[in-house]
């Protein structure tokens, strides 16, 4: 039998909330099974919650709170919890960055923007100084160092299966120089000949089709219902309930539908990155300039 683990409270704010979950589980007679009975999460998702590695949904604390009678400890501290996070990432991607990290399978759809964990480090510095344009350099590269730590979402052999529905405008409307834009779209073609996950592009002429108002991602767990996440350029949401999750996957699905097969997306967007590294695009846009 494996020795039990101690937790240290003091370690981080997740900890220490995670240390009283479990003082009070025990405390109640009640093991990680008979706590999770009658709600949709796994007893390994719980587990992880007192070990501080995942923050506590509110619908999970409400019913450990009914169920260890607590009074509604845990459901009015989860929010402290949540803001206790990392501070270099936007409060509101703060739910969806943790669970990323447990996700088992990822489908994204990308507007406007190659998604975060396949941004290299040119490209994201493109992104921030639009954004936030008055952050000094020291806090550019941690926001650099962090989105960059995400490159395992895509970039692992054990990251979740994913597939991602780019828009075409991806390709064709550039954020940063020629250059840039080569080297980054390149390094998202290797990413997916490589197996880490499904391109689908939509091209431009599709007409109407579903998430025309925004970025997505829909995330499926072991042992936890599935969440969408939909995000603007400074406000993002989780999306958990069922019903509602259920209509974005079949909306994910039928983007999928209309987008192009993935070996076709895939040539098309090293097409783009040969045109940028050739300097076809300005020529492109100079002819048209001319005529």
């Amino acid at each position: 039998m494996a020795a039990r683990k101690e937790i240290d409270g003091s370690a981080s704010v997740p900890a220490f909330y995670g240390k009283e979950l479990r003082w009070k589980r025990e405390a109640a007679g009640r093991t990680l099974q008979q706590t999770v009975e009658g709600s949709f999460y796994g007893v390994s998702y719980l587990s992880e919650i007192e070990r501080g590695h995942r923050r506590m949904p509110l619908s999970l604390a409400r019913h450990v709170d009914r169920v260890l009678e607590t009074d509604g400890f845990f459901a009015r501290r989860c929010e402290d919890v949540r803001k206790a996070g990392n501070r270099l990432v936007a409060p509101y991607f703060a739910d969806a960055l943790e669970m990323e990290t447990h996700a088992r399978d990822i489908e994204e759809w990308c507007p406007m923007l190659i998604p975060g964990p396949l941004q290299l480090e040119p490209y994201i510095r493109a992104l921030v100084h639009t954004f936030s344009p008055l952050l000094d350099e020291a806090a550019v590269e941690q926001r650099v160092a962090v989105r960059r730590e995400r490159a395992w979402v895509f970039e692992d052999a054990e990251g979740p299966v994913s597939w991602v529905v780019f828009h075409e405008s991806v390709l064709r409307q550039p954020i940063a120089d020629d250059d840039v834009m080569a080297e980054q779209l390149a390094h998202v073609a290797a990413v997916a000949r490589r197996r880490r996950y499904i391109p689908q592009i939509l091209p431009c002429n599709a007409g109407a089709h579903p998430f025309m108002m925004g970025s997505a991602f829909l995330m499926s767990f072991s042992d936890a219902p599935p969440i969408m996440y939909t995000e603007g350029m400074y406000s993002g949401q989780i999306v958990d309930d069922p019903g509602t999750v259920v209509q974005y996957q079949q909306a994910y699905n039928r983007l999928r539908a209309a987008a192009l097969p993935p070996e076709a997306s895939l040539k098309m967007i090293e097409s783009a990155a040969e045109d940028y590294a050739n300097g076809n695009r300005a020529r492109r846009i100079e002819q048209g300039r001319l005529a």
